[in-house]
């Protein structure tokens, strides 16, 4: 995922039964296609180069056994270690809190939830017969991804849908061009992980 071309979009399969989406660049072409594999003990995921699934060009495993205080380590397809997102365990309960590490294990960047009212009154709300259908339409969580300056880099937000299908991801401030291939994976992971919390 060299020369990244922004906002890029994440598109859920609704019709699919395996948590999985496609992740376009701002010129509409295909980036990535993401599928987390079903019924695992571990998170496994397989980022193929588009929906044929001819080729892996990532993989992103768990650490731990179902934990919500998982680091998730990122390889490329040669099996190289390019980084880890972890969850901040307690600090998440309330609004989602990650860190991406790079591949010497420093903290390189954080993605922390906005809102975290936005999850909660989703998640109230959704489940209300016919009302919850509307609440993609109101109730749309965004995540900041900051440096260790606090300076807000990348931004991403889900879209105004009845399915919460659509995800943008926004450049705020420049970053390394290896850095951004980190950011985009860290992303997908952490965005399979939340729209599966709600």
């Amino acid at each position: 995922m060299q020369q990244i071309s922004f906002p890029v979009q994440f598109t859920f399969r609704i019709t699919s039964l395996s948590n999985d989406f496609i992740a376009k660049d701002s010129n509409g072409q295909i980036l990535a296609y993401v599928r987390q594999k079903m019924f695992k003990l571990k998170e496994e995921i397989a980022i193929y180069n588009d929906e044929s699934k001819s080729q892996i060009n990532y993989t992103i495993n768990a650490n731990k056994w179902l934990d919500f205080s998982a680091a998730y380590s990122m390889k490329d397809k040669s099996g190289q270690e390019l980084g880890k997102i972890a969850r901040k365990g307690w600090s998440s309960l309330w609004k989602a809190n990650y860190e991406i590490i790079d591949q010497n294990e420093q903290l390189q960047y954080s993605i922390r939830e906005e809102n975290g009212w936005v999850k909660v009154i989703d998640g109230l709300l959704g489940e209300i017969p016919i009302l919850g259908m509307l609440t993609g339409y109101f109730f749309n969580p965004a995540y900041n991804v900051t440096d260790k300056n606090d300076q807000v880099i990348a931004r991403i937000q889900k879209e105004a849908s009845f399915w919460g299908r659509e995800f943008k991801v926004e450049k705020i401030a420049n970053f390394d061009e290896d850095d951004g291939e980190r950011i985009i994976l860290s992303l997908m992971m952490m965005i399979l992980l939340e729209r599966r919390r709600g």
